[in-house]
């Protein structure tokens, strides 16, 4: 399903400066990823491991950003084979019924997501200019909230997707430059990180619940399936597989090296003084009298950069499922769409306007995910390995290190399913 109201990452200049814009368009996919992977769960998740285990599970990331990019390689191959995204393919293949279920089960992740995304950028604003002295409270987490599903709302309403995209480069780059520069800011002795580098399997629930947090972070349903959109959206054909691969192994290898940098920050600050971090208001109240507020005023601009590199893509994705699912052009103009992402964007105000903990939410927000994720790499297997030949009736095989990854994918995610349900029953038996 093609559709010419969609994100637009082609170009037609011409010489130096056409080459470096066409190359900025063939990784365009791979920010989407970046930036959908980075939010603040993710910066959550990864500081609250940092402080407690140093840098013991930097060996979870780099498997989970291995086994993802098997998961987006293997998307995007589906939607270049099958000629169209992943709910049609899963419709046409299998049924209504399921694809039915992928698409409440996305929908439900993403709105849960808008809804502990927004409420920890607002606290972490909120506590950050009660340090810069803005006011006795600082800014009420109810107005950040406002400012920026107004702001998303609008670009998506009147912004072309064109300007959309250049944008949220620009927002992808500020959230990575700010995690790195922190990181260099906060870290004095990098030997003392070293030393908590061997890898670990933290025992206990709570462990078993970071480990789960920091994979499904990263190996997250939503981003693979936004992937496939994309990629859709890209235009890519048979004759594009390898740009695909290579924009995918730079996505998750910048993703690695972003979230080393956030648990790096957390691990040089807090995992030798034994403080911890359960929330992001933790990490920029510590950072502050520890390392100054200019350190803690650029976490907390990479931390709002995290927020609305993950909030726009989830405004996106549920017309997009939509509209595949009906077998629609991906016409983001109809009524019922914009209706819609308002509703969508509306959720991120529940939180500051009815109280409750975005951590919590933000639980919630992956409760699905140990189900969604293992049947998703199932059905991705199946349908690159049944078919014999592609959208164009060209002979097709599926390649049989691809097969192989998502093979050992299948098996990891089940472990991390086994990590959450041993940490969920653990939160729940102790809160």
């Amino acid at each position: 399903m093609k559709s010419t109201s969609t994100i637009d990452l082609s170009t037609d200049a011409s010489g130096v400066k056409g080459l470096l814009a066409k190359t900025v368009a063939t990784i365009g996919p791979g920010l989407f990823v970046l930036g959908y992977t980075i939010g603040t769960g993710s910066v959550t998740t990864m500081a609250t491991s940092g402080a407690a285990y140093g840098m013991a599970l930097t060996w979870a990331v780099a498997l989970s950003c291995l086994f993802t990019f098997f998961l987006v390689v293997g998307i995007s191959r589906l939607t270049i084979v099958k000629g169209r995204p992943f709910a049609s393919s899963v419709r046409e293949r299998f049924g209504r019924p399921l694809a039915l279920f992928f698409v409440f089960s996305f929908m439900l992740t993403v709105v849960t997501s808008v809804m502990g995304i927004s409420a920890i950028v607002g606290e972490a604003v909120q506590a950050w200019t009660v340090v810069l002295g803005v006011g006795e409270n600082g800014v009420p987490s109810l107005a950040t909230g406002l400012f920026l599903a107004t702001g998303l709302f609008l670009l998506f309403w009147t912004g072309s997707h064109r300007l959309f995209m250049k944008a949220f480069a620009v927002v992808v780059g500020i959230m990575g430059g700010c995690f790195l520069l922190t990181t260099l800011i906060v870290v004095s002795q990098p030997s003392a990180l070293f030393e908590t580098l061997p890898p670990s399997i933290p025992p206990g629930g709570e462990g078993h619940l970071i480990l789960a947090g920091m994979v499904g972070t990263t190996m997250a349903s939503v981003v693979i399936v936004a992937r496939s959109y994309v990629v859709d959206a890209q235009g890519w054909t048979m004759a594009d597989l390898r740009t695909e691969r290579r924009d995918a192994g730079l996505s998750l290898f910048l993703t690695f090296v972003v979230s080393a940098a956030i648990m790096a920050c957390a691990a040089g600050v807090m995992y030798a003084q034994g403080l911890r971090v359960e929330s992001a208001i933790d990490m920029v109240q510590t950072l502050e009298p520890l390392a100054g507020d200019f350190a803690a005023s650029v976490f907390v601009v990479g931390l709002v950069a995290a927020g609305l590199s993950s909030l726009f893509p989830g405004y996106l994705l549920g017309p997009w499922l939509l509209l595949d699912y009906f077998d629609q052009p991906r016409d983001l103009t109809k009524t019922w769409v914009r209706l819609l992402v308002l509703a969508v964007a509306a959720t991120g105000l529940v939180v500051p306007l009815f109280g409750g903990r975005p951590v919590v939410v933000m639980i919630a927000s992956q409760a699905i995910s140990p189900v969604v994720m293992p049947l998703m790499i199932v059905i991705i297997l199946y349908m690159l390995n049944a078919g014999r030949t592609d959208s164009s009736g060209a002979a097709y095989r599926n390649a049989r290190w691809l097969t192989a990854g998502l093979v050992v994918a299948l098996v990891f995610s089940l472990f991390v399913s086994y990590s959450a349900i041993v940490g969920l029953i653990d939160f729940i038996q102790t809160s």
